[in-house]
């Protein structure tokens, strides 16, 4: 189409004809085509001007020659389209991208369905709920509208009173929106003060292999129901909720069974027993774990008489988690044979024979001690079996190690074992440590050992301490030493006679207690 100065068309083919046909030659350009075009040549800009005629989007393109301009004009209908589509997606996978990040961000699952919620409720809708699946009949969940919080509850609901809720708890392909009657809606969907519901779309949350719960999406009854593609767009944002929401159950499964395991694994909380004070302290090789290859336990009540208590320190091959697991299965066979406590040698002949049926080929060092309270004593029975003997500090600070000695356990088919007696006086201990703190490394050079020199004047100056601090100030010291630097697992428990006055049991009956 031609346009003169003066605004009158001089000339148009059949396109613009068919296109503005109260055009004309010799009428004024004004009023016969659109707006947006004559007030671009009113401007006389040279610049692209573009707008719509009818249901179809143009660009002008205007070409000067003398007193006219030639306006060619292109139809960008189907490359609009195009283009605000692919905005549109770009602005989809940057949601889906964020969503994925603030889902994952947590592994908690009443964090993760607060998020699912609230991100629904912004995106994808005027408001949001979101169930997870249960085993009776009170099922949890989340409502969020958009602009609020996500608000936790618990529904006593039937999920049939909403089509298609049931189907997506169990898994099952969403039902479309088009097929739910809004008006139907139940109230317990709908947030309080919410309005006229204009439409509703449910589509399950799919998990690990089992279902992660269902998301309800609704709009109210003034905006548009939603589209095949807002549907479509809502499963992929619910896969990957229904996939972050699964991975927080899984997790906090696992952490449960992990706690419950862990609780068998963990040192024993130590204290007096018999009229015997016990101490312990441990520290894994790898500061962020909580068990290891080393191990302590006190179990009361080995003898008939119930007055003598058996102390137990190991030292497993190895560290780490499969050290603490063989730790546990010693554990548990140490209890088993209590019965044969009494006898040292046979426990640990027995123990040895357990062991050597291991098809994994590790070992282990122990220490036994059998402690029985005789009025203001301690009566010990010592017995080492390749493990480093205990230190007894006396009154007087003086320091004696334990004449003991053994064979590994779990490494040759018959072990040697002697046995040491030795009697404790009010205030004195006997310290049973694991090789993993004399054989710490640190100092001022890093490369020094902590040595059996620095831990016998370090127990000589907790003479006449109660058992907790000696294992206290021990551990402490040999932590210093380390500094930041590696180490093994470290494991010290202490054995004290307290320096105290003997209770007559009430009634003249039972061995009676001792004060502190």
């Amino acid at each position: 189409m031609v346009v003169d100065r003066s605004g009158t068309v001089r000339a148009l083919n059949e396109a613009a004809r068919a296109l503005f046909p109260a055009a004309g030659f010799g009428r004024p350009a004004a009023g016969t085509i659109a707006d947006w075009l004559a007030e671009a040549h009113e401007r006389g800009s040279d610049e692209v001007a573009r707008g719509e005629v009818g249901e179809r989007a143009f660009a002008a393109h205007p070409v000067p020659h003398g007193e006219a301009v030639t306006w060619w004009l292109i139809d960008e209908t189907e490359t609009r389209s195009a283009r605000e589509a692919l905005a549109r997606e770009q602005e989809r996978t940057a949601f889906l991208s964020d969503a994925s990040a603030a889902l994952l961000g947590s592994l908690n699952l009443d964090r993760c369905m607060e998020v699912a919620a609230r991100l629904a409720a912004q995106h994808l809708a005027d408001a949001a709920l979101v169930l997870a699946p249960t085993t009776g009949s009170t099922f949890p969940a989340v409502s969020c509208v958009r602009g609020g919080e996500p608000t936790r509850t618990r529904l006593e609901i039937d999920p049939d009173e909403l089509p298609g809720l049931g189907e997506a708890l169990q898994g099952f392909p969403p039902v479309p929106s088009r097929w739910l009657d809004p008006g139907a809606a139940p109230s317990w969907v709908l947030p309080e003060g919410f309005g006229p519901v204009g439409s509703i779309v449910v589509t399950p949350l799919p998990g690990h292999g089992v279902p992660a719960g269902a998301l309800v999406l609704l709009r109210r009854g003034d905006r548009a129901s939603f589209s095949d593609s807002e549907e479509l767009f809502a499963r992929l944002f619910a896969a990957r909720a229904g996939a972050a929401m699964s991975a927080a159950r899984v997790f906090a499964l696992q952490a449960s069974i992990t706690d419950t395991l862990m609780r068998e694994l963990l040192p024993p909380t130590l204290e007096q027993l018999g009229g015997v004070e016990y101490a312990g302290r441990y520290r894994p090789a790898r500061d962020g774990e909580r068990i290891g290859g080393d191990f302590y336990d006190v179990h009361s009540a080995i003898t008939a008489e119930g007055e003598e208590s058996l102390a137990v320190l190991g030292d497993v091959c190895g560290k780490g988690l499969d050290a603490a697991v063989l730790t546990g299965k010693i554990r548990t066979t140490l209890r088993a044979l209590l019965p044969m406590a009494e006898d040292h040698h046979r426990l640990l002949d027995l123990l040895n024979r357990t062991l050597g049926d291991n098809a994994d080929a590790r070992y282990v060092t122990l220490v036994l001690a059998s402690a029985r309270r005789e009025g203001a004593t301690v009566r010990l029975r010592v017995t080492c079996a390749g493990h480093p003997p205990p230190l007894i500090v006396r009154a007087d600070g003086r320091v004696e190690e334990v004449d003991s000695q053994g064979s590994l356990i779990g490494v040759l088919p018959e072990i040697e074992s002697t046995t040491a007696e030795i009697t404790l006086h009010p205030g004195e201990t006997c310290l049973l440590y694991t090789d993993g703190i004399v054989e710490a490394k640190g100092g001022p050079l890093g490369d020094a050992m902590f040595g059996e020199e620095r831990l016998e004047q370090a127990v000589a100056e907790c003479a006449n301490m109660p058992a907790d601090a000696v294992v206290e100030r021990v551990q402490m010291l040999a932590s210093q030493w380390i500094g930041r630097g590696s180490h093994d697992d470290m494991a010290v428990l202490a054995i004290t006679a307290p320096r105290g006055q003997h209770l007559a049991a009430v009634g003249g009956h039972g061995r009676g207690r001792y004060t502190a």
